[in-house]
């Protein structure tokens, strides 16, 4: 199959029946071979072994809406109550930074820029428009405001030419583009890249491949949608045996495998066993390989 033609045949499979409330951040680490991924209601950081099917779980006691490998080892964990510094090792946590003043707003999706800073963005608790910010935590500690008025703030990546950042704010329908200055991290000429289809379900959290592609979990929709960001065509669908998918990434040892992250906050009882496997972990080969994941490369 070539990556102008759409599939819509695809479907992905159960690899971890684990019930999350809501399953995000899916994030693969090539030097432990593990996929990070994170419960945001559920409090807990999950790492899973596919080699083995054993999933380590670390309690984090607050919401939790992503996470980060560390150089080094270790992760960062964007917690309610702050960015935090975990010992994947023992669960400990070690507070590096809280900007979040108010007690209804909380940490959404983020990710590592080529750099190794780490950006990511909040929502509030009911989701009201215009509420969420967009931050980026530079590789001392320091912490930036680059974006507001924003609403549910969603997924990010960076183009491996380093030079164009593209964001998710949910409610939107929206994939915006930036043009990204890698050696001063700031972000400019906002646009919008393209529009999804609300038939589909709402962009969530998204992904790049090795072909410059762009991966989006469609909350909603049951699927993972692959796009073109300079034509806006969908070129492929992988429907996934859960409505409420949320988050993707590359994993396995060439990169081509595709995991995916679902929920089963906000399914009714018959919902529910309709997809008795909502917030369960599944994959799929679609045919393309990601690329490597940035790590966090801070002195903090």
């Amino acid at each position: 199959m070539s990556s102008t033609e759409q599939n819509t045949g695809t479907e992905a499979t159960l690899v971890l029946d684990a019930k999350a409330t809501l399953g995000e951040g899916a994030l693969w680490h090539p030097e432990e071979k593990l996929l990070y991924w994170v419960d945001i209601e559920g409090k807990a950081l999950h790492l899973f072994d596919p080699a083995t099917a054993a999933d380590q779980v670390w309690p984090v006691a607050a919401r939790v809406g992503t996470v980060v490998p560390v150089a080094g080892g270790g992760a960062l964990v964007a917690l309610q109550n702050g960015i935090h510094r975990i010992d994947t090792k023992t669960g400990e946590l070690t507070c590096i930074t809280n900007p979040i003043k108010q007690e209804d707003i909380r940490f959404n999706d983020g990710k590592c820029d080529p750099s190794g800073r780490f950006w990511v963005g909040t929502m509030a608790l009911d989701s009201r428009q215009g509420a969420a910010v967009l931050y980026r935590m530079d590789r001392n500690g320091s912490i930036h405001q680059m974006l507001d008025k924003l609403t549910i703030s969603n997924g990010l990546v960076w183009t491996t030419d380093r030079k164009t950042m593209y964001l998710i704010d949910t409610p939107t329908s929206k994939v915006q583009a930036f043009d990204y200055n890698d050696a001063t991290g700031i972000i400019s000429n906002r646009r919008d890249a393209f529009s999804i289809p609300s038939s589909e379900g709402s962009p969530d959290g998204m992904i790049l491949d090795a072909e410059g592609k762009l991966w989006i979990a469609l909350h909603g929709g049951g699927a993972v949608t692959r796009w073109d960001p300079a034509t806006g065509m969908m070129l492929e669908k992988i429907t996934v045996p859960a409505p409420q998918t949320t988050s993707c990434a590359f994993g396995g040892e060439n990169l081509d495998i595709l995991y995916i992250t679902t929920a089963r906050e906000g399914l009714s009882e018959e919902q529910l066993e309709q997809y008795p496997h909502s917030g369960g972990l599944f994959s799929v080969k679609p045919g393309v390989q990601g690329i490597a994941a940035s790590f966090y490369r801070g002195d903090r």
